[in-house]
């Protein structure tokens, strides 16, 4: 009797485990929640990236920093070196074509 009311209890409980695993893996593959997962990983990927963004451009700084020193550019240039003259504004472009312009049409060439 009591072996019976043990192997009962196991299948019931095992039915129960098992139906629940079934809902929430159901629940998981619904539409919407598919969409607030993928929502949620691009918003990670984004955080992700931007991160290794800024860790690549303090790299790019210190390795910048670096080559400076060794190249010995850091240090500010001596007075007595030529300075270049002050930039000058640009000059405008002129407004019209260096070449004619065709009219679209059928021309035998």
């Amino acid at each position: 009797m009591f072996r019976r009311t043990f192997w009962f209890t196991t299948g019931v409980a095992a039915g129960v485990w098992a139906t629940t695993k079934v809902n929430r893996k159901l629940n998981q593959l619904t539409p919407e929640s598919l969409a607030a997962q993928a929502a949620d990983r691009a918003v990670l990927a984004g955080r992700r990236i931007k991160v290794f963004a800024l860790d690549v451009r303090d790299g790019m700084a210190d390795r910048e920093a670096a080559l400076k020193d060794a190249l010995g550019l850091s240090a500010p240039p001596p007075d007595d070196r030529k300075r270049l003259p002050a930039q000058r504004g640009r000059a405008e472009l002129p407004r019209t074509t260096p070449y004619k312009l065709h009219k679209a049409g059928n021309e035998d060439h």
